[in-house]
């Protein structure tokens, strides 16, 4: 299960880019009880999303023109540099180069080969987020491409994550692993097929990471996403042995989910 002892491939930062931070931070924190932090002077309106004072996730705004707001899911790698060479000769994208985040980490943004958008992290003083899996906070990183085993391969070549299929109806769901540690123990996400369902009306169905954060009630907090000016993708759904599911989106169009995990999971 994902947590905070970061190993290659594992996720470690997830932020959101937003038009409005103001208002993304007031809508979250009315769905997930989150506060927000300014990152500092020099971080260029940067800030830190938190749940009883750790940081789950960072909140930036939206710079590029016609750039879509979207939750970026960043996974850790001891060496940037050659994980950026391994995207381009795997068929994906730079679409940002190395840079030093003011000595916290290195950071870079990528596209896999079939356009879904992730980013890649080099602790510095930072390591990572400092919750996960906790209420209220990241607890899966779920991929939606249309070609999941063509996407198991890439990122194999980055991280070399470990792949576990499981049967479910209509369709096979990959659970992924990093290369270390027990591998139930070292799940942290999966990889699914892109097709109708959640994300695609209002979400705009489309190759993407998607978070999933642990809440205690699924229904209750889609309620109160709703009231904050959310969209509801795919209501509240029991998933057998995975918990409750739903898909939502913030008001600016950030797809996003909640999971109240089966206790088995």
């Amino acid at each position: 299960m994902l947590g905070t002892d970061f190993r290659k491939g594992s996720p470690n930062w997830l932020d959101l880019g937003s038009p409005d931070t103001g208002a993304a931070a007031a809508f979250y924190g009315a769905v997930f009880g989150w506060t927000h932090q300014s990152a500092g002077p020099d971080a260029g309106g940067y800030g830190l999303l938190q749940r009883d004072g750790k940081t789950v996730a960072g909140l930036g705004q939206l710079t590029q023109e016609g750039a879509r707001s979207a939750w970026m899911v960043y996974f850790m790698t001891p060496d940037i540099r050659a994980t950026v060479d391994a995207v381009k000769a795997g068929g994906g994208t730079i679409r940002t180069e190395p840079e030093d985040a003011m000595a916290e980490g290195w950071l870079a943004q990528a596209t896999d080969p079939q356009g879904a958008e992730f980013a890649l992290w080099q602790p510095g003083k930072t390591a990572g987020f400092e919750v996960a899996s906790a209420e209220n906070s990241l607890l899966w990183a779920e991929l939606h491409v249309p070609d999941p085993a063509a996407a198991f391969a890439f990122y194999g070549g980055l991280f070399g994550w470990r792949g576990e299929d499981m049967q479910t109806p209509g369709m096979t769901y990959r659970v992924l692993s990093t290369e270390e540690g027990d591998q139930k123990a070292a799940s942290f996400g999966g990889i699914a097929p892109m097709g109708d369902g959640a994300g695609g009306e209002s979400g705009g169905e489309r190759p993407r990471w998607v978070p999933y954060f642990n809440v205690a009630d699924a229904d209750a907090t889609e309620a109160a996403a709703v009231k904050a000016g959310g969209t509801v993708l795919m209501p509240s759904t029991d998933v057998p042995d995975v918990g409750r599911i739903a898909w939502l989106a913030d008001p600016f169009g950030a797809v996003f989910a909640l999971l109240k995990p089966n206790p088995q999971m």
